[in-house]
């Protein structure tokens, strides 16, 4: 039932609210379009106009996340490094998510018995990535920004079993498996960018090596015509 507090937000709000309340109860699978609409207290008709469907609403979840958590975050320092930047970024993600813990689980335990529903969450975590990145001043072009956004995407799923079961107030277990986590992937990276390296050169030879169009250089000359 919407309350005091939530009858005056927008229903877009209202609805990803009563779609978090809900998924905090049961799985993913088991929540109906209609059960939404009936928690946000808006009619089916409201719910369409706002959203395509429950995909939708976690997208604009997320967006909430990443505004909350970018709009928090210190201006990069020269002093710090980009892991520094990004453990501090993960944890104002996962403090920001605190209040979701329940739903966080639900969605993580859905998405691994249905491999669709991973495939989207893990296309809406790139599109966070590439923000949360880029607010720790680490490039996201070209393959390289790829490849460390869907590192970011992978290190996340294993960050959050881990935050979820952390019942320190501090969150000292999350924090040494986030650290670790981190140590890999500048390992990780490394790797990851000499292969790009060498792909590139690579393809800069064979581009080299290719012949131009209308280079015949292999076709038989012409025979001169002869006289009649």
């Amino acid at each position: 039932m919407a309350t005091e507090k939530t009858k005056g937000r927008a229903p877009a709000e209202r609805i990803t609210d009563a779609f978090l309340a809900l998924l905090a109860e049961k799985p993913f699978a088991d929540i109906g379009l209609g059960d939404i609409a009936a928690r946000a207290e808006v009619s089916l008709g409201e719910l369409r106009t706002a959203y395509d469907g429950k995909i939708s609403i976690l997208a604009n979840f997320t967006r909430r996340i990443d505004r909350a958590v970018l709009d928090a975050a210190d201006a990069p320092s020269p002093e710090e490094t980009a892991r520094d930047r990004l453990f501090d970024l993960i944890m104002k993600r996962l403090d920001t998510l605190a209040p979701y813990r329940a739903a966080v689980g639900h969605l993580a335990d859905s998405a691994r018995r249905d491999p669709g529903l991973a495939l989207c969450l893990n296309q809406l975590g790139l599109d966070s990535a590439r923000y949360m990145l880029a607010a720790a001043n680490v490039s996201t072009g070209g393959l390289r920004g790829a490849a460390r956004a869907q590192g970011l995407v992978l290190m996340m799923t294993r960050i959050l079993p881990v935050w979820r079961d952390d019942q320190d107030p501090d969150l000292s277990r999350t924090m040494a498996a986030l650290d670790r986590a981190l140590e890999q992937a500048e390992s990780w990276s490394r790797r990851s960018d000499r292969a790009v390296d060498l792909l590139c050169r690579v393809g800069r030879k064979f581009e080299r090596r290719r012949p131009k169009r209308g280079d015949n250089r292999d076709a038989a000359p012409d025979k001169a015509t002869p006289a009649a």
